[in-house]
């Protein structure tokens, strides 16, 4: 811990306080540490003194000595005790504050707690003076470094300058009236080392030791009297800092002996002189000697004066010259002024001090007159020493704050302050931020607790619109996560105010805010409350602001949008925010544009507005979205009958721009997919499944009404086709296809015939799928549906075998034509895969009525058969042999007809696999097709 003393001493001080390890500063025989009250976190000053710094002084003593040593000591600490207990009874604003009472330590040492104490003015008139050897009379303020009570180091800045030194004297003055003419006490021993400087700058007097009710007092006290004999015997065996001061002391005292108030006068004028002297000691050296000090007293030049320039070393003020110090350093005690003449003199008529007096008297002052002095506090703020409007009139200003009608003036000149400080962010943060949150922000239990929208506060709102005014000046002093947690809030408030003007402000104040926040922040705290009050809104104004903080949030800027497009990405005039301040692209897309496109009113200004969002928007979101959700809107929102043509024309610019935008990203896309010419060469339907190229038509019409029409009339095969191999299953070669044409044209009916033909009935030509066709001048080319018929099987004769096929290929893709073919004149084949059971039934197949088939006397010419199209291998002519058919349906005695072929042929499959050489043999008819038709 700091002391021995306070290790070993457990106390109520101790308990309940934290104290630094090391002294702040010194004062007399005081160590002062700085503290913080455990429970509150308050700071204070904890005053310790040590009995062995008395010791130290007599240890070469003898027993006698020691004896009568024991006696002064004791006697000293009893009159530190009366100092600290002095405090307690004595209740100033210029006095020293006590807050916690005096204490024994365990090593016979003492303590007690104040408010927080910076300095005393003897450790900086010492400080000064060392500063001022090291660089000049007049050197820099006083600066450096203590440790707080965490363990903390702090640089401490003290300034004493002409108005800190006005402040301070009139303050000690004040604190001398009190004591002579409420109290009744003289203080006896007015010396540096009696005032305190505490953290508000203020100047506080202590030091009561001597302190004493003056002779011939009627006041009632509970002060005891001292004896001028007793503490005017300096004994060198003690400290002087424990023994009256006798360089600051009165010639009533030691001349006289004659205890009155005005000798603490006379002290005073010998302080104001240390002030402005260098060093900063009394005029007045007697080295505790109270002989020297009667020598100095015979001779007038040794006794400060006006003709010997009061023995300063530099020059004094005027005012204190002419008509102050020599109303004070007087030797008769009638001719001095008192502490309230004091501070009616010529010395404290300036602005400054009057301010300060008024700002000290505030609390008393009337509505009019604080409002008044508020308005007029601006003009004079610059003139203020820096040290004095940090420590004395920002705190003023703040405690002020409690007077909601005046809330909105304090501000401007608390923002000001801010502005003249060269370090504002420490004040910032430690002093007014909380007192904005105290304010502003309601606490959690009076936000559950309210029920329904807040009264108006139209005093709070004239505040919280000079926040807002500011809200530069606090970005610059605060970090990003004291905005967030602390400011924030306010804005949100703000944000969701029910007067338009604030709202207004506050969505205004996003290109300041937003570099201050990270993302998440924006995107979760930030938007939805702007988003909320966007769609709510009934001023079409907030509306306006509101799609303007869009285009902020967006990454955008409202100065671009006059000429610029923004497509370009070209921001001119403006604060830029980093991308992760910037919403991303999702919220863009799915929170932003449905809010635009919800947008009911058909205001030109509103519109316009949102056509500075979805430019922003455009240049960001995916093509895809851009056409389908984007466009749409602009379309929309551009037929609105309230636009002029040069909004119109806006609008149009906007749609074009994207419209390239999509058009050229599509585009890409596509030639990426294809290749470079960006052209699909596969134009087949994609319904098809390639059975297009596996059944090609033959130049047929692709309606399939007439393709129908074609085949049922049995004109299917009438097309003109150049290459036979490209043709349909059921396609025949151009000869065959015109002798067709001349055959049809006969006016011979169709005849169909159950009987056998004869052998010398002309060739018959089959179709691709094996289907026989007799060949005569009547015949019709008919192609039937395979899918109709039920599985055939060779029929079991005595010349014929069952052909197996060989597997069948997928047709699930096109087949590609072999290179070779078969230029062997196609042969007649046998048909394999029909097998009709033989019956002992019988047709006539000559007779016209059993057969609608049949043909004329007219010969068949032979054809060629068509080629197996995208099968890809060449077929035979092929000549029936003899095959039977299944009698028509409800027959019941049957005799299947034959047919001869004329010759044995080698036989090659549908799928080109070559097999051998049969003899010929007999097949059945084919079944009726009345059935199937």
């Amino acid at each position: 811990m700091f002391s021995s003393a306070l290790k070993s001493f457990s106390s109520n001080i101790n308990s309940n306080y934290t104290v630094s390890a090391s002294p702040s500063s010194t004062s007399g025989p005081w160590k002062i540490y700085d503290a913080k009250k455990k429970s509150t976190g308050k700071a204070a000053s904890v005053f310790v003194f040590e009995k062995k710094s008395l010791d130290s002084h007599g240890a070469s003593l003898g027993r006698s000595g020691a004896s009568s040593l024991k006696r002064a000591t004791d006697e000293v600490v009893e009159r530190l005790k009366k100092e600290a207990s002095s405090l307690a009874r004595l209740r100033h604003p210029n006095i020293l504050e006590l807050v916690e009472p005096v204490e024994d330590t365990r090593n016979g040492g003492l303590q007690f707690a104040t408010e927080l104490v910076t300095a005393s003015l003897s450790g900086l008139l010492q400080e000064k003076d060392e500063q001022e050897r090291a660089s000049g009379v007049g050197g820099r303020s006083s600066r450096y470094v203590t440790e707080d009570s965490e363990g903390g180091r702090k640089r401490r800045e003290l300034e004493i300058d002409e108005l800190e030194i006005q402040k301070g004297l009139e303050q000690i003055s004040k604190a001398l009236e009190f004591l002579h003419d409420n109290a009744g006490l003289v203080h006896g021993n007015l010396t540096p080392d009696a005032v305190f400087v505490n953290a508000k700058s203020d100047w506080k007097i202590s030091g009561l030791s001597f302190a004493s009710p003056p002779d011939n007092s009627t006041k009632p006290t509970s002060v005891t009297p001292i004896s001028l004999s007793e503490v005017l015997n300096i004994d060198p065996r003690l400290p002087k800092s424990v023994q009256m001061n006798l360089d600051y002391c009165s010639p009533d005292f030691i001349l006289d002996s004659n205890l009155n108030i005005a000798a603490d006068m006379f002290s005073l004028g010998l302080l104001i002189i240390a002030l402005y002297n260098s060093p900063h000691t009394s005029p007045l050296e007697t080295n505790s000697s109270i002989t020297t000090y009667r020598r100095l007293f015979t001779s007038s030049s040794s006794i400060p004066s006006a003709s010997n320039g009061f023995l300063s070393s530099r020059p004094l003020p005027k005012d204190l010259t002419g008509s102050v110090l020599p109303r004070l350093i007087t030797r008769r005690p009638a001719q001095r002024m008192t502490a309230k003449e004091f501070q009616q003199s010529a010395y404290f008529d300036n602005i400054l001090i009057s301010t300060i007096r008024f700002l000290d008297a505030l609390p008393a002052k009337t509505p009019n007159e604080k409002s008044q002095f508020m308005r007029g506090l601006s003009r004079v703020l610059p003139s203020f020493p820096k040290s004095v409007l940090d420590k004395k009139v920002l705190p003023a200003l703040l405690e002020e704050m409690k007077d909601r009608e005046l809330l909105s003036l304090i501000l401007q000149n608390v923002f000001k302050i801010i502005e003249l400080l060269p370090s504002g962010r420490r004040p910032f943060t430690e002093k007014i931020i909380p007192r904005l949150k105290e304010i502003f922000v309601p606490p959690v239990n009076a936000k559950s607790e309210a029920k329904g929208p807040a009264d108006r506060d139209p005093a709070k709102e004239a505040g919280l619109m000079v926040l807002l005014e500011h809200i530069s000046a606090i970005t610059s002093n605060c970090s990003g996560k004291e905005f967030k947690d602390d400011i924030l809030p306010i804005i949100n408030l703000a944000i969701e105010s029910p007067t338009h003007s604030i709202v207004d402000a506050s969505l205004r104040s996003l290109p300041t805010i937003l570099p201050v926040l990270d993302f998440s922040t924006i995107k979760n705290e930030l938007f939805p409350v702007i988003a909320s009050v966007f769609t709510k809104t009934s001023s079409l104004g907030i509306k306006v602001r509101g799609l303007e903080a869009f285009v902020i949030l967006c990454g955008g800027s409202n100065d671009a949008s006059g000429g610029n497009d923004g497509l370009d990405g070209i921001i001119t005039n403006t604060k830029k925010t980093s991308s992760s301040t910037a919403l991303d692209k999702y919220t863009m897309q799915e929170k932003i544009v449905p809010l635009i496109r919800a947008i009911k009113t058909k205001e030109a200004a509103v519109a316009m507005a949102a056509l500075n969002v979805l430019r922003q928007v455009g240049t960001i979101a995916d093509a895809d979205f851009v056409a389908m959700d984007i466009l749409p809107v602009l379309w929309s929102m551009s037929l609105g009958p309230l636009l002029d043509l040069k909004q119109f024309q806006a609008f149009m610019d906007l749609i074009k721009s994207l419209s390239a935008r999509v058009e050229a990203e599509q585009t890409k896309k596509l030639q990426e997919l294809s290749g470079s010419n960006g052209l699909k060469k596969d134009n087949d339907d994609f319904m098809s499944f390639g059975a297009a190229n596996a059944f090609p038509t033959n130049g047929g019409s692709n309606d399939p009404e007439i393709d129908f029409e074609r085949l049922v009339k049995g004109t299917a095969g009438t097309s003109d086709s150049i290459n036979p191999m490209d043709g349909p299953w059921d396609a025949m070669p151009a000869n065959a296809t015109a002798q067709q044409r001349n055959v049809s044209n006969q006016p011979n009916p169709a005849s169909f015939a159950w009987s056998t033909p004869s052998p010398t009935t002309p060739s018959v030509t089959g179709n691709a799928m094996g289907v026989l066709r007799p060949q005569g001048p009547t015949s019709r080319t008919i192609t039937p549906d395979l899918s109709r018929f039920d599985a055939l099987s060779p029929s079991a004769t005595q010349f014929s075998q069952p052909l197996q096929p060989q597997p069948q290929q997928s047709f699930s893709a096109p087949l590609q034509p072999q290179p070779n073919y078969n230029t062997t004149p196609l042969q007649p084949q046998p048909i394999s895969g029909f097998q009709v059971p033989a019956t002992s039934a019988s047709m006539n197949w000559s007779t016209p009525a059993s057969n609608p088939w049949s043909t004329n006397s007219t010969p068949m010419t032979n054809t060629s058969l068509s080629s197996m199209g995208n099968l890809g291998n060449s077929t035979s002519n092929i000549s029936p042999n003899s095959f039977s058919l299944l009698p028509p349906p409800g027959t019941k005695s049957f005799t299947a007809p034959s047919y001869q072929a004329p010759q044995q042929t080698s036989i090659t499959s549908a799928f080109g696999n070559p097999t051998q050489t049969k003899p010929p043999t007999q097949k059945s008819g084919l079944d009726a097709y009345q059935s199937l038709l």
